[in-house]
């Protein structure tokens, strides 16, 4: 055997676990190699365990990585001999992406010009699939072993059924351009950092799909260019109204757009111009049983959607997303993980993963700050002990998150970084309001009216507030590159990717090159940090390490 395997950082498993020992002198580059088609799942002190599934490896795939590279990374890095049936099981898998394709094929004497035909370069693959009872009604006429016809309103619906039987399709049917309209980038004393350029490129080469970029790395920018190099009509949908408001303040910033040319669609406003920018929620909200809004997404010859916080997106905009696979789409997401496991749909639905820069390299080439991320743990007082192990589950969480035992660690940690723009994060209202009135500082929450926000933003961004506490309002698309100090006092249930949007708040890239602090207050023995750790393995997906330390230490 290759001397050089003997002393890999990695263990490959028949299971399709992989092993990473986190100390080890390779563990970064090893982390690298396989971070295109594996998955963190667990990340403790010492050995982290990715795994690698189907969907990962087709996402490699449509990203341009093929079969030779995954085994390549799989060899150079592993320990021992790296079983061989995982290597030929790898290899089918990815094989199995591109088989059956979507294509447009011309019609001369047709009054449409053109069909939407299922193609394989493998007959069996095709009968296979078409004796499943939900594809079978989506498709229409064979016309001949290797092609089936198909319904144009049926091209995502089969996308996401086909990739359910294990056989996803390459959707090469290609787009229409929607209504032209002239969209520039406005490049006076700036332009794309070269990874933004990278993942424009990369989506506008596959036509359709998600960029994965971490907070702070200028995602607004990426769909900027891509609407640059669309120079069409674009529907844009938001996670709230503020999130909107910045989409907007950005776009006539950075691109030729005017005022007149950028509607927005919320509870608030309901304008449909050449650009707009639409809440989810209010995409979502339902009249008599039906969508309201539907009409919006008809309302231009949209030559572009844009999903921002891809991650979030509602079940009910899948089903709409399913009727718009003629429009490009473009997802924008700091991770692909959703927490309700939905992660097929947007590979089907809105498309394969473009682009992925790593944080760690988007760190390391100084567009976001490096970050020291730390648990502080605290003792529930005996009497609030006691209520915990005597509660009912569903009341445990809050009783842990919220205790008393906290308050102290916070007032301390706010001191040590007195003066330093923070952000204290959490999920209860009366913890934060109480949290507040220790700090003597603003606070926050959905009951805020959106004017108020601005004005609290603004203010922060100013330095004339350095402290603010924010309810889960703030996870979401909230621009605040001078947050240097996050401290969460409490989060949901060890949602991941809270953690990605939290962490975010903080990594924009300082003017003197300062660390970012990022501290979770955690009460120990509880839920509170069964779900710490759940969260914690989002931070050590992205590289960073994390620190545990008891309160009465800091």
């Amino acid at each position: 055997m290759d001397e050089s395997m003997n002393d890999g950082p990695l263990i490959v498993q028949s299971d399709k676990t992989l092993l990473l020992e986190v100390d080890h002198a390779n563990a970064e580059a090893a982390r690298r190699a396989i971070a295109p088609f594996a998955e963190l799942e667990r990340a403790p002190e010492h050995v982290h365990t990715y795994r690698i599934t189907p969907l990962g490896l087709w996402n490699a795939r449509a990203a341009g990585h093929d079969a030779e590279q995954v085994v390549d990374a799989l060899m150079t890095h592993s320990r021992y001999a790296v079983p061989n049936a995982l290597l030929v099981d790898v290899a089918d898998t990815m094989d199995r992406y591109g088989r059956l394709t979507l294509e447009k094929e011309g019609l001369p004497d047709s009054p449409e010009g053109t069909r939407l035909v299922l193609r394989t370069t493998d007959r069996p693959v095709l009968e296979e699939v078409l004796r499943h009872k939900k594809i079978k009604p989506l498709t229409g006429e064979r016309l001949d072993d290797l092609a089936v016809v198909v319904h144009p309103s049926e091209r995502g619906t089969l996308k996401q059924e086909l990739l359910k039987v294990g056989w996803p399709a390459e959707d090469l049917a290609g787009y229409v351009d929607g209504e032209a309209h002239a969209i520039d980038l406005d490049q006076a004393g700036w332009h794309l950092r070269p990874y933004q350029q990278q993942a424009v490129d990369g989506f506008w080469h596959g036509g359709s799909g998600v960029v994965v970029l971490p907070c702070g790395a200028g995602k607004t920018l990426v769909g900027a260019g891509a609407m640059a190099a669309a120079k069409a009509t674009t529907l844009i949908l938001v996670t709230n109204t503020v999130s909107a408001r910045q989409w907007k303040d950005e776009l006539l910033r950075r691109t030729t757009l005017t005022e007149d040319e950028i509607g927005e669609y919320s509870g608030a406003r309901k304008e449909i111009r050449p650009v707009t920018i639409a809440t989810y929620q209010v995409l979502t909200t339902k009249r008599k049983g039906a969508y309201a809004h539907l009409d919006l997404l008809d309302a231009r010859d949209w030559g572009l959607v844009v999903y921002d916080e891809v991650h979030l997106l509602p079940a009910p905009i899948f089903r709409m997303t399913a009727d718009l696979q003629a429009r490009r789409r473009l997802g924008l997401t700091a991770t692909l993980v959703r927490e309700d496991g939905r992660e097929a749909d947007v590979f089907s639905l809105i498309g394969p993963k473009r682009f992925d820069a790593p944080w760690k390299d988007i760190e390391a080439q100084g567009y976001i700050a490096p970050a020291d991320c730390v648990e502080v743990r605290v003792s529930l007082p005996d009497g609030q002990r006691m209520a915990y192990a005597v509660s009912e589950p569903e009341d445990r969480y809050r009783l842990a998150s919220c205790s008393d035992s906290k308050l102290p660690v916070v007032e301390k940690l706010a001191q040590q970084h007195a003066g330093e723009p923070t952000l204290v994060i959490g999920q209860y209202l009366d913890q934060l309001h109480e949290v507040a009135e220790r700090l003597g500082a603003e606070v926050i929450t959905g009951e805020t009216t959106v004017k108020e926000r601005q004005r609290l933003y603004d203010a922060f961004r100013t330095g004339a507030v350095t402290t603010l506490v924010v309810s889960k309002v703030a996870n979401f698309s909230i621009d605040l590159p001078e947050a240097s100090v996050a401290i969460q006092v409490s989060g949901t249930f060890g949602s991941r990717q809270e953690e990605a949007q939290r962490l975010g708040r903080v990594l924009r890239p300082k003017g003197d090159g300062r660390t970012a602090h990022f501290y979770t207050v955690v009460s120990r023995d509880t839920v509170d940090a069964d779900f710490a750790a759940h969260r914690q393995r989002f931070l050590a997906e992205q590289g960073y390490a994390y620190r545990i330390v008891d309160a009465d230490d800091l």
